[in-house]
Order: structure tokens, then sequence, then C-alpha cells
């Protein structure tokens, strides 16, 4: 089971990828400015597994 379905519609245009991807990179920074590494660290993480799974595990088409 997925969390994410990168060939699902709703993730076919890219600026809907990179929000999705850069939303949770940006909360994760401002975690980290405010002085909470767990919180910075679980938004990071899942920052980082949507550009995996909506960049490089993304079939083409």
């Amino acid at each position: 089971m997925k969390l994410v379905d990168p060939d699902a519609p709703f993730f076919r245009p890219l600026w809907v990828r990179i929000v999705c991807v850069a939303l949770p990179m940006v909360w994760a920074g401002v975690e980290l400015w405010m002085g909470s590494p767990l919180w910075a660290g679980l938004f990071g993480a899942a920052g980082a597994y949507l550009a995996v799974m909506l960049f490089f595990r993304r079939r083409a088409g």
C-alpha cells in the first residue's frame, strides 16, 4: 500500500507536485527555526518522501 499514488490525475500538473513537496519542506524549516527539531525532522521526512514519490517513482505520461 502506497501513502501517495504518484500516478493519480491530481499530481499530473508539475506545479501541484512542486507545491506538495515545497510546503512540508518550508514548514520543516519553520519548525527548525522555532526550535523544534523533532517536528522539523518529521516534516522534512514527509517532504523527502513526497519528492521521491512524485518525481522519481512517477511514470512518465
